[in-house]
């Protein structure tokens, strides 16, 4: 659905050549390039009557030629270039993604293990729901919790992407092998393939492409199955390999392994949320700790035909991945402002919470657990759940809850002959305002 950028002669780039010597063309150029326009947009930027919108195409991208970096996976060729943007963006990570100072100033230290835990809870949520996982957060989250089997597909892809970003943060310094991303693949998409036999291996066919679902237009047919072996090892020794001709930032880097994924299409199903585990994964691995911690699959959901669009202007502009990797960079530089937003918040709860704490003969785990009852007066809560939501042991979490019991503060119920769970007592306020004098609020 995307218009192919028009075809350029010599007459054009003669034009070129005259608009790269006026002033105000040359503003509009580098307007173009900072944000990394696309012929559909650039074609409705204005310049001097005497030009037309494929002259001014024809200077920009002369421009980006001579600022291209090359890469080649087989025989597939590639470029990007690093803009005032791009560079200025980078800057920003090395400063707070990757570096500690930034990072701790954050994230509360003793906090670090709650905030991990629920980052990845929504990472693993929306990077299945943007490849049609149907659920709600709130469901997601509480199946997670709990601890509860999946009772769908949609709910099994959330928990396999929940435990596969489990399993890379412990990989991270480990390099990449074609067995470890098959295992990797085969962890995604456990049964919620149609053919079970296609997790963990690569596609041994063509009949897979790219389609959008709106038009039923095929958008990008990958590389034959035959090239996979050798693209696949390639990735791996791109990943692994940090010397290369010129200097590439890791987080471009990351970026670009996240497009090859899905530029190449290697298995049947689960390439898109396979890709974004790469990217996680490298990132880590140099050192970009707070990576963990950016839920970018979740601001990717709000803009996914931004995101569909940043691949296919990459590849109907002769692969040119700065469009890709321009679109990354200002998602990743959401998620940052985000995570700065949900910490706050938590750190304002936590003042809250305070409240609680002045109740007699209460730990601080045990007031966070009647802040959530007084916060849902219907909770249902599970040992299981606060033992997952608290960090703690079953064997902790089961002491804190039988004496809030004790307490009165709530009761115990049963779901069915095995599972109990927890609930709101009969006199929850009423204890509550003599344990606090009436001081909640």
């Amino acid at each position: 659905m995307i218009e192919r950028p028009p075809k350029i002669d010599k007459k054009h780039f003669s034009k070129a050549l005259i608009i790269l010597k006026d002033k105000n063309s040359l503003d509009v150029i580098r307007r173009s390039n900072n944000k990394y326009l696309y012929w559909d947009k650039v074609k409705y930027q204005t310049t001097s009557d005497d030009f037309s919108p494929i002259d001014l195409w024809a200077a920009i991208k002369l421009t980006r030629n001579l600022d291209y970096k090359y890469l080649q996976f087989g025989k597939y060729k590639f470029a990007f270039s690093q803009t005032d943007y791009i560079q200025e963006i980078l800057h920003k990570f090395d400063l707070n993604v990757g570096g500690n100072l930034g990072a701790q100033k954050l994230i509360p230290e003793q906090e670090k293990d709650k905030y991990l835990i629920s980052s990845i809870m929504e990472e693993a949520i929306a990077s299945s729901q943007i490849e049609g996982a149907v659920t709600t957060r709130k469901k997601a989250k509480e199946m997670l919790r709990k601890n509860d089997k999946p009772r769908s597909k949609s709910e099994q892809m959330i928990l396999n992407n929940y435990r596969t970003i489990q399993t890379i943060v412990n990989l991270k310094k480990e390099p990449l092998t074609i067995n470890l991303l098959l295992e990797i693949h085969k962890q995604i998409s456990y049964n919620t393939l149609a053919d079970k036999s296609d997790e963990g291996k690569f596609r041994d066919s063509n009949d897979i492409y790219v389609v959008n679902h709106i038009e039923s237009e095929i958008v990008h047919t990958p590389p034959d199955f035959k090239e996979i072996p050798e693209l696949m090892e390639q990735i791996c020794l791109f990943f692994n390999n940090d010397k290369h001709d010129y200097f590439i930032h890791p987080v471009i880097k990351g970026i670009i392994l996240h497009f090859m994924i899905g530029y190449v299409h290697p298995f049947v199903d689960g390439n898109g949320r396979t890709a974004r585990a790469l990217f996680y994964w490298y990132l880590l691995s140099k050192g970009y700790w707070l990576t963990e911690y950016l839920s970018i699959s979740r601001l990717i959901i709000k803009s996914k035909n931004q995101y569909e669009s940043a691949y296919l202007y990459t590849e109907n502009d002769e692969n040119d991945l700065t469009y890709f990797i321009n679109y990354n960079l200002k998602t990743m530089d959401l998620a940052y402002d985000a995570l700065r937003v949900y910490i706050q918040r938590k750190i304002d709860e936590k003042k809250y919470i305070t409240n609680f704490q002045r109740i007699q003969n209460i730990n601080d785990r045990q007031a966070e657990i009647i802040k959530w009852f007084y916060d849902e007066p219907n909770l249902l809560i599970t040992v299981k759940e606060v033992e997952n939501r608290l960090l703690v042991s079953n064997q902790t979490s089961r002491t804190d809850l039988q004496q809030l019991v004790e307490f009165d503060f709530i009761e115990q119920i049963e779901i069915n002959k095995k599972k109990k769970a927890f609930v709101r007592s009969n006199n929850f306020e009423k204890i509550l305002k003599e344990k606090t004098n009436h001081n909640i609020l």
